[in-house]
């Protein structure tokens, strides 16, 4: 069989084999799958070309997890790390145009559920990786690449239990690159044209996932009941869910704009009443930009009674909770005075927020092989609103990034792929963003 020549000669067969693999994380470990299959043959992948690879299983049979690291020129260097999640969210089949585990690459597209999500950079990371030791490639430090599970379920059964149990793992490692960012926005310069601004993750909110219950007397259905535990937690359940936090402007989201507004012409005002408007202007990354100007606290579970004619004791409901950095005690003080006296709360998953600086040399060679691709670029920081492992690798002292590179089609919304319908990466951004990180850890 012909060796590639490229490591973008394989990248999409890569990626469209890593989607056949259902790795569908339910958030349940009993009906979670597909996570040891598929780390098994990431690791024969890894091993073919010469890697010795470690597999480890995170806290529960099957929670498959594979690690290898390349040596480079510079051991006294800190190691950086590469990292990608195998699991993914689920998907109904019944929604897509394409069935969501056929890896399908059609119109030039790959399509399926983790496409975006994340089996493009582990797809990328792979293709690398193998180009690498094929060609005898000294890195100028050592690198390690991980593929983990259970990301998508806040990384209890993968990431946070590595980090636990097995930080020899993560011998050395001082900085990690991984997902939401390094993609591309095409912006309109204010002289005339586009300018692609490429967003580096350099922060990102906290998640923490509440639980609230109401508890009231029960009794039946047919008689006037003033006071009922479904009725009180709809009240604050709607009342909550219709809050809107205080606008609080982050160092990363504030370089943002600023940098958004320098290319455009567009103003940003911090102190306007209207900067949620000025930001949703900005089209489908809006979404995400908008999201990190206050802390969110978006109801998504409900649950109460067994029966018609019954009046529970008690009802719950799930709330999913996004914190700036910090915001925590203010967070939780505003949301004692919400939900006032009578309904209790309690914190059922917590993450906490992550954040650095955006400077240094490995933003630099970021730069440099983005600048290399497309010499039209320019990196921005930005802040993710949702969360990724580098909540978990930041106990270990380990300086995380988003950046997956990719150039993506203006026209591409691009935010509403992730766990959406019908997920799908762009073969170009594929072959793009592999050659990008191969340019980028030869120069880390």
């Amino acid at each position: 069989m012909t060796q590639p020549q490229r490591p973008a000669d394989e990248v999409v067969d890569l990626v469209s084999a890593l989607i056949r693999f259902d790795t569908t994380n339910t958030g349940n470990p009993d009906t979670t799958r597909g996570e040891a299959e598929c780390a098994r043959w990431v690791a024969d992948r890894l091993e073919a070309v010469g890697y010795q690879t470690v597999y480890v299983e995170s806290g529960a049979p099957g929670r498959g997890n594979v690690f290898a690291r390349l040596a480079g020129a510079d051991p006294g260097r800190g190691a950086l790390m590469i990292h990608g999640h195998l699991d993914v969210v689920p998907a109904e089949a019944a929604d897509w145009s394409v069935h969501p585990f056929s890896g399908a690459v059609t119109d030039g597209y790959v399509w399926g559920r983790g496409a975006v999500d994340m089996k493009n950079m582990v797809g990328m990371m792979i293709a690398v990786a193998r180009w690498l030791k094929r060609a005898g490639v000294v890195p100028p430090r050592d690198l390690v690449f991980a593929f983990v599970a259970d990301e998508e379920a806040g990384g209890t059964f993968g990431c946070k239990w590595l980090v636990e149990n097995r930080p020899d793992l993560f011998d050395r490692v001082t900085e990690a690159v991984g997902e939401v960012g390094g993609f591309s926005l095409t912006v309109p310069r204010r002289d005339g044209g586009d300018r692609r601004l490429y967003l580096i993750e350099t922060a990102e909110k906290g998640m923490q996932w509440m639980r609230l219950t109401a508890r009231r007397p029960a009794g039946h259905g047919s008689f006037v009941h003033d006071d009922n535990a479904v009725t009180a937690l709809a009240e604050a359940v709607a009342k909550l869910g219709r809050h809107r936090f205080p606008l609080v402007l982050t160092d990363a989201v504030g370089e943002f704009l600023a940098a958004v507004a320098e290319e455009t012409g567009h103003t940003f005002d911090p102190a306007s009443p209207d900067l949620d408007g000025m930001v949703a202007k900005l089209g489908p990354i809006g979404r995400i930009v908008g999201a990190t100007l206050h802390d969110t606290a978006n109801p998504t579970m409900l649950s109460a009674g067994y029966k018609a004619n019954v009046i529970p004791a008690s009802a719950e409901a799930v709330i999913d909770c996004r914190v700036l950095p910090g915001r925590r005690a203010a967070f939780e003080r505003e949301l004692d005075e919400l939900l006032g006296p009578g309904i209790e709360r309690e914190w059922i998953t917590e993450l906490p927020p992550y954040e650095t600086t955006f400077d240094g040399d490995l933003v630099d060679a970021m730069n440099t092989a983005l600048i290399a691709a497309d010499p039209e670029s320019r990196i921005v920081p930005y802040m993710l609103s949702g969360g990724t492992d580098a909540k978990h690798f930041a106990r270990l002292g380990i300086r995380c990034f988003g950046f997956t590179p990719l150039r993506l089609p203006p026209e591409l919304d691009f935010a509403a792929l992730f766990h959406g319908v019908d997920e799908r990466i762009p073969v170009d951004s594929l072959v793009f963003g592999t050659e990008v990180l191969t340019s980028f850890l030869q120069n880390c």
